[in-house]
């Protein structure tokens, strides 16, 4: 008389396959079931999203017609479940919300211009105090400078490019 728990296990796990095999039988014999009673008219969807009404059921094949004029074959299991045409609503309906109050929202003010929000005159004081205006001969100074920088770096990259010399290697 040994330990029981080990086929209690192997039990509950047998349990649990049957239980999810034979929803998956139910499910397959309801879509098996759907299949067989298409009947031209009926609009369907297939796997792949494609949503159209059957002309035609030969066999396991399945004519569509998703626009009119346009009609495709289909494998019968490519179907894969009955389209529900979405109800027509008005637009007057839409608009019409019973709980929306149009007078529950705060009328919000719009500023003319940017100095009467919050830390704006801060910001135009500062402006004031420096002198932005520069002339043609300081901005060619600047972009000579910018230039002239921009070389020295390039000739520092190509000094580190050039190989370091090695110490001699010797063999023992």
């Amino acid at each position: 008389m040994g330990d029981y728990s080990f086929f209690f296990i192997i039990a509950l796990a047998v349990g649990a396959m049957w239980l999810m095999s034979s929803r998956t039988r139910k499910q397959q014999r309801e879509a098996l079931d759907f299949r067989n009673h298409l009947v031209p008219g009926d609009e369907v969807m297939t796997g792949s999203g494609l949503v159209g009404t059957v002309v035609e059921v030969a066999g396991d094949i399945v004519t569509l017609e998703s626009a009119p004029g346009s009609q495709t074959r289909w494998v019968l299991r490519a179907i894969t479940q009955r389209f529900e045409t979405p109800v027509a609503v008005d637009d007057d309906e839409l608009d019409e919300d019973p709980d929306d109050d149009e007078d529950s929202y705060d009328e919000v003010e719009v500023p003319d211009d940017v100095s009467s929000l919050t830390g704006a005159a801060a910001i135009e004081a500062t402006d004031d105090d420096e002198d932005d205006d520069l002339d043609e001969d300081d901005l060619d100074d600047e972009v000579g400078d910018a230039l002239d920088d921009l070389a020295d770096d390039d000739d520092d990259d190509q000094d580190d490019d050039e190989p370091a010399e090695q110490a001699p290697v010797t063999q023992h």
